[in-house]
């Protein structure tokens, strides 16, 4: 018998609840400890206690790594951004639609941060999601020892809620890696959202994609149904780095006059 189809049937919400956490013995001589002042309680301990686990496994299998909250984006920054397009990518009712947000902009300007970001808002939402840097992707693909573990590494990265590929454009790819991305974009078209994080504008996506063929077709399949923004400005890692190479220098020199 189906434990969910049998949990619908049941009235008491808190057998409800024990029934789906697979306390079934405990379900089955209900009528022996529902009286007591603490079961509720120890049912809710449980269930935070594996949403807990579950949220750091998920985290753990996303390979989102460190970054930055959205608190600390500098929104003064860039030259042009839409914010109120980005704040409501948060919200995470993209991930409902299917909609893929395309972030697109020089190098330093956000994009990973906010990627990264939207990946995190998901996996707290409950979803699953993984991270990945283009060039990690298709190299890890390319690399896989037979057509069968290839498929498998293909389904996984299809099967996840969100995927957040970074970086694309950053290095030039060759037939079979242009193969190997349109193969995961189709995997995913129309059923799960899929980030992409690019330096490139789509005209420019034939310098590092071999085949014009591919390339359209990838593109038509982001686009079909996604939310591009498109971000301009200075770098702001470049920024910072030179705001740190002033403040020691100034620090060094402080340290030569006393």
């Amino acid at each position: 018998m189906n434990d969910r189809l049998t949990a619908r049937k049941i009235d008491d919400p808190i057998q409800k609840r024990a029934w789906i956490l697979g306390f079934y013995g405990l379900c089955r001589r209900w009528a022996e400890v529902k009286e007591l002042p603490e079961i509720d309680r120890l049912i809710a301990l449980e269930e935070q206690e594996r949403r807990e686990r579950s949220l750091e496994n998920r985290i753990r299998l996303s390979k989102i790594g460190r970054f930055r909250p959205m608190a600390d984006f500098d929104w003064t920054w860039p030259e042009d951004i839409d914010r109120a397009a980005v704040e409501e990518l948060l919200t995470l009712q993209f991930l409902t639609d299917a909609t893929n947000p395309i972030l697109i902009g020089p190098n330093g300007v956000g994009k990973s941060m906010i990627a990264k970001n939207l990946t995190h808002a998901a996996l707290l939402a409950g979803h699953t999601a993984r991270f990945t840097t283009a060039a990690a992707m298709l190299t890890q693909l390319a690399e896989t020892d037979s057509p069968s573990s290839r498929r498998s590494k293909l389904a996984a990265l299809a099967r996840v809620d969100l995927l957040a590929i970074d970086e694309v454009g950053q290095l030039s790819y060759d037939n079979r890696f242009a193969d190997l991305f349109y193969e995961v974009i189709s995997e995913r078209y129309e059923q799960r959202a899929t980030i992409i994080s690019t330096n490139k504008m789509f005209a420019d996506w034939g310098e590092f994609f071999p085949s014009r063929t591919t390339t359209v077709t990838i593109i038509e399949r982001l686009t079909h149904r996604s939310e591009i923004i498109q971000i301009k400005g200075e770098s702001y890692r470049r920024f910072e780095a030179e705001q740190r190479a002033q403040t020691r220098a100034a620090e060094r020199a402080a340290r030569r006059e006393c």
